[in-house]
């Protein structure tokens, strides 16, 4: 088995997905049933693909590299197909195996108008295809391929299938991460050429070594331009809350879970270890562009009347405690940020599912008209709290481990970086966290609880369907077992860590 996955399995981890899309294209228009079969399949068949590399991984040698493939690609550029699993991108692979399929279950009776089922599940098996190809590519021009193939599938999902003000966001989406991309392929083609002509993402520390410290700096900020769009970092995050409002549940819980988080990954799997000196200039300034967000997303969700768009706004405020863990460019802060990305991943994607199935019952997700869900649907409504819990950091729940860690760290960021800006920093974040409390609270005590509204009173509300629950129990179980047993990610990540912050500390 080991032979079989060192030769094919993050190949068929990547391409199944993509050969199913292909398959669902090529079916007869009208046989909805038989589309929505395949694309589960094929999306539980890369799933099944990633069990057995999370059965037979090392995890005694999580900092190296396992079932390498490196093969020829583009011979003209010296660009070669390299994929690579460790324990930074393992835990953002297993997110990303997930939450797919789960969205595509939620979906079996839950399809956004204007249906297109042929065209609505393409769209997300490519997408799955892109997310995981980022997460395991060792090369830049093959990163930045599976990067930008979630652009397309995503701008379609919110342009076709989403609310009102659909094309103006989607369009949006589409402009600010495409300018973001360009400038962070710039960046890419100079360090093939400054360095020693080769894309391949495990030499390039060595490779980029002789580079002028200044020309470093201004690689390293075409890098964070892309990068901290992507993630969203304040104040290029103003694409977000549209996009959220306006994408279909199921195209706000992808964006949320997993695309988020391919901006943060750049940074700790390229940006940082590729240029280490760079970073260190760079981070006080991304220390304090996230902490801005942090206070920023929360002043904005207490200003939300829609729920959707509030849970939107808190994802500025998350990501922000991700970067800030980024920024220290520590063990711990780097830790922190991974079990960030995969508890926002998890938290904020069910958020994004209890606010689509509202908008489903009650058909408005105005946070004024809403009330006594636990009257109503009172299971939804538990559901929510528990959520919600989650999202404010509470000790016991997976939100816990990517906030505490995070402030926790700009206590002592790396040798070398102003250490009383980020315990500054750390103070401003720690208040972040109360205001996350306030308008969390405060969202969930005018949704669910009380008597319902009159417009509602008297209406018969449908209760959580067996969809709803397949979709949802394997994200809820997670959050709650993350958050009493951490190890569980701590232990596979901080070996790559270490070994990726090794030209940090002395050791390049």
């Amino acid at each position: 088995m080991t032979d079989f996955l060192n030769d094919w399995g993050l190949t068929l981890v990547t391409f199944i997905p993509a050969v199913g899309a292909v398959l669902v294209m090529a079916m007869p228009k009208g046989d909805d049933l038989l589309v929505k079969v395949v694309a589960l399949a094929a999306s539980l068949g890369s799933g099944v693909m990633g069990v057995l590399l999370l059965l037979d991984f090392d995890y005694d040698h999580a900092g190296e590299l396992q079932y390498v493939v490196d093969k020829n690609w583009i011979d003209v550029i010296n660009s070669r197909y390299i994929m690579g699993l460790d324990g930074i991108s393992l835990p953002l692979l297993a997110l990303t195996l997930l939450v797919v399929p789960l969205c595509i279950i939620y979906s079996w009776n839950h399809l956004p108008d204007p249906g297109k089922p042929k065209a609505f599940f393409t769209l997300l098996l490519i997408l799955e295809t892109g997310m995981v190809g980022t997460f395991l590519a060792q090369d830049l021009i093959l990163f930045f391929v599976f990067f930008e193939v979630v652009l397309l599938p995503m701008y379609f999902m919110i342009g076709v299938w989403g609310g009102p003000n659909r094309q103006y966001a989607a369009i949006k989406f589409f402009l600010f991460t495409l300018f973001g991309s360009a400038l962070m392929l710039v960046s890419f083609l100079a360090l093939y050429f400054l360095g020693d002509a080769t894309f391949d993402i495990r030499i390039l520390p060595e490779a980029a070594a002789g580079i002028a410290s200044t020309t470093q700096l201004w690689i390293f900020g075409g890098m964070f331009l892309g990068f901290g769009i992507k993630v969203p970092m304040f104040p290029f995050h103003t694409w977000l809350p549209d996009a959220h409002t306006e994408a279909p549940t199921v195209g706000s819980v992808i964006l949320a879970a997993v695309l988020l988080k391919l901006g943060a990954y750049g940074f700790i799997r390229i940006a940082v270890p590729i240029l280490p000196e760079a970073a260190k200039d760079w981070a006080p300034y991304i220390g304090l562009l996230a902490v801005i967000g942090i206070i920023y997303g929360a002043l904005g969700c207490l200003a939300q009347t829609d729920m959707k768009r509030l849970i939107a706004f808190s994802s500025v405020a998350h990501m922000g405690f991700v970067m800030l863990g980024i920024a220290t460019l520590t063990p711990i802060g780097f830790n922190a940020a991974i079990f960030g990305m995969v508890a926002h991943g998890l938290i904020t994607g069910m958020l994004f599912f209890c606010a689509g199935s509202v908008k489903d019952r009650y058909h408005t997700l105005e946070i004024s008209r809403l009330g006594g869900l636990l009257t109503q649907v009172p299971k939804l409504g538990w559901i929510l709290g528990f959520c919600a819990m989650a999202s404010l950091g509470l000790p016991g729940l997976a939100g816990f481990w990517g906030e505490f860690p995070a402030i926790l760290s700009a206590y002592s960021p790396a040798p070398g970086l102003p250490v009383e800006t980020f315990r500054t920093y750390m103070v401003i974040a720690a208040v972040g966290t109360v205001l996350a409390a306030g308008y969390l609270l405060w969202l969930y005590q005018r949704t669910t609880f009380g008597v319902p509204k009159e417009e509602f009173a008297d209406e018969e509300i449908a209760q959580l369907s067996v969809f709803e629950w397949v979709a949802w129990i394997p994200m809820l179980v997670p959050i709650l077992v993350l958050g009493i047993y951490p190890n569980l990610i701590f232990s596979v990540t901080d070996p790559a860590v270490e070994k990726v912050l090794h030209s940090l500390t002395g050791g390049g």
